[in-house]
C-alpha cells in the first residue's frame, strides 16, 4: 500500500496540482493585499471615509460597553459578539477581482489558441516524383534521381 501511495504522490500531475495550489494561495494573498491596501481605501474615501473592514453590527454587548465609533478590533476586545459585514464586502470584492483576473488570463489563452488553429498551413515546398517516388523541390521540372520530366 505504501508503494502504491508513493507512485500516486509522485506522478507528474499530482506534483503539478500541488504546485498550482501553492501558487494559488500566494496569488490569493496578493489579491487580498490589493483589495485591502489599494482598492478599498480610495473607495472608502469616496464614500466618506468608510473603512469596510470596520463595518460591523454588535449582536451582543461584551463585558465592557462598546463605544459608538469603536473599531472592530476594539469591539471584539471588549468581548462583544459582532456581525462583520464589512469583512464580507472585502471578501466579495476580492473574489470578483480574482475571478476577473482568471477570466482575462483564460480569455487571452483561448484567443491565442484560436489564432494558432486558424493560421493557414504553410505551402508545401516539396513533391514526389511519380516514377521513382523521390522527394524533389516543388519548382523542379526534372527528377534528380531518375531524370524523368515532372509536371
Amino acid at each position: 500500500m505504501l508503494k502504491e501511495f508513493k507512485e500516486f504522490a509522485m506522478k507528474g500531475n499530482m506534483l503539478d496540482m500541488a504546485t498550482g495550489i501553492v501558487i494559488g494561495a500566494a496569488f490569493g494573498t496578493i489579491i487580498k493585499s490589493l483589495v485591502a491596501d489599494v482598492i478599498m481605501p480610495p473607495i472608502g474615501m469616496l464614500l466618506g471615509g468608510v473603512d469596510f473592514s470596520n463595518l460591523y453590527v454588535v449582536l451582543k454587548e461584551g463585558a465592557e460597553a462598546v463605544a459608538a465609533n469603536a473599531t472592530l478590533a476594539e469591539a471584539q476586545a471588549a468581548g462583544a459578539v459582532t456581525l462583520n459585514y464589512g469583512n464580507f464586502v472585502n471578501t466579495i470584492i476580492s473574489f470578483l477581482i480574482i475571478a476577473f483576473a482568471i477570466f482575462m488570463l483564460l480569455r487571452s489563452f483561448n484567443k491565442m489558441k484560436r489564432e494558432e488553429e486558424a493560421a493557414p498551413a504553410a505551402a508545401p515546398t516539396t513533391k514526389d516524383c511519380a516514377l521513382c517516388l523521390t522527394t524533389i523541390p516543388i519548382k523542379a521540372t526534372k527528377c534528380a534521381a531518375c531524370g524523368s520530366d515532372v509536371a
